[in-house]
């Protein structure tokens, strides 16, 4: 279990303790600091021993808000589920198999699109369910032979907001010859509440599987699917139900969001002189507003200094699985790390990601997009606006020379 001495030990109990309490001020306070500071600040360095140390600190967690389970006996039983254990039934009798999102879109494109690949490829005579919120489901929603099962998951809720929904998918499990297939989800707290028997439990422990090399987490999910299920080559996809507006003529789309944390963003000018330079590729360039807020504030204010008329750069709005479909659509995506490129990447097209603010070297080699159309990463390792505008022109070069075809 966790030590490092008293005064450490004491105060992380105190922070369980605060994020299970009653009162739903402190609870949400407490929860906060526990997910955004402690578990992603752990998750994002991609460390084996510290996959080891969130274990033994969520176990408590988990134990502060369900009693009845034992936080020895959660931590041996995530020992246990993290090693690849080779599925050694007989495919044909499965009839369920059950895929958790993993709540971020970006994520579910990333990773879980090559295990609902799978499933559906290993399992032809099962149902194949996505658990996941609606706006996740919308990526696959085309896809026949795919079902939904609603979840909901709210990432800035209490500790016993976030555990509440094990009960409701430990019952959704419950079928006979069913299985479930678990890519790291903050629906079972990356593997930590118990869902269904352990048997029938299939975990990607994707904060430490592959720590022998630098591969991105595409390619280790693949690996992973390739140990586990036999089938070698598992690819992303989406399934998109959506046909947005597009222009006639061929077009870039740009993404300045960065999913509330602004060390992704680069500094002023840079939002503004890039989308200056792409429109001298002589095509629309479409710029998604985001979640509104702020962040639209903020691309309307880039948009309007970029001195680029209405027919140059028009802003668009609507769902993530339509800007999918918009982006699938496009000549160049260009954006910061997020949703987007792992979008483009999924369909093949050219893509430039600007990569910043990233934990770790490792959370870098980790989240860089992955997939059969021509791509660019700019890593910022130095925010100065200007180098980093300069890095990223040379690259919408190498993609797209001269004016869009």
């Amino acid at each position: 279990m966790v030590d490092g001495g008293t005064a450490p030990v004491d105060r992380l109990h105190q922070l369980i303790e605060c994020a299970a309490a009653a009162d739903p001020e402190l609870a949400l306070a407490g929860s906060s600091a526990l997910f955004q500071i402690l578990a992603e600040g752990l998750a994002d360095l991609f460390e084996p021993a510290l996959s080891d140390a969130y274990a033994d600190i969520f176990s408590l967690a988990i134990a502060a808000v369900l009693p009845e389970l034992d936080p020895a006996a959660l931590v041996e039983r995530h020992r246990r589920v993290r090693n690849p254990q080779p599925f050694r039934g007989d495919f044909g009798c499965v009839k369920s198999v059950f895929v958790l999102s993993r709540v971020t879109l970006g994520a579910d494109i990333a990773i879980t699109s090559l295990m609902l690949d799978a499933a559906k490829r290993c399992f032809p005579d099962a149902s194949v369910y996505l658990a996941s919120a609606e706006k996740n489901w919308k990526l696959f929603a085309a896809d026949p032979r795919l079902h939904w099962l609603p979840v909901s998951y709210g990432r800035l809720g209490t500790l016993r907001d976030r555990l509440s929904i094990g009960r409701e998918l430990t019952t959704a499990f419950s079928r006979p010859n069913s299985i479930v297939i678990d890519p790291d989800s903050r629906l079972t707290q990356l593997g930590m509440l118990p869902v269904c028997p352990e048997e029938n439990y299939y975990f990607f422990d994707s904060r430490a599987y592959g720590a022998d090399g630098d591969e991105p987490l595409t390619a280790l999910t693949r690996r992973w699917i390739a140990e586990t299920f036999g089938l070698p080559d598992a690819s992303p996809f989406m399934a998109l139900l959506e046909t947005p507006v597009l222009p006639g003529t061929p077009f870039v789309t740009v993404n300045l969001g960065v999913g509330d944390n602004p060390a992704k963003r680069v500094g002023d000018p840079f939002e503004e002189e890039l989308l200056r330079a792409l429109v001298r590729k002589r095509a629309p360039v479409v710029v998604d507003l985001g979640a509104g807020g702020e962040e639209e504030e903020r691309v309307r204010k880039a948009i309007s200094r970029s001195g680029a008329g209405e027919q140059q750069v028009r802003p668009w709005r609507g769902s993530f699985a339509a800007l999918a479909a918009m982006i699938a659509a496009s000549r160049l995506y260009v954006g910061y790390d997020s949703g987007g490129q792992h979008a483009a990447a999924a369909c093949g097209t050219p893509l430039l990601t600007v990569f910043a603010g990233f934990a770790s070297p490792r959370m870098f080699a980790r989240w860089r997009p992955t997939g059969p159309g021509p791509k660019e990463v700019v890593r910022v390792e130095r925010s100065e606006p200007r180098a980093v505008l300069e890095q990223t022109l040379s690259a919408v070069e190498r993609l797209i020379p001269g004016p869009v075809a």
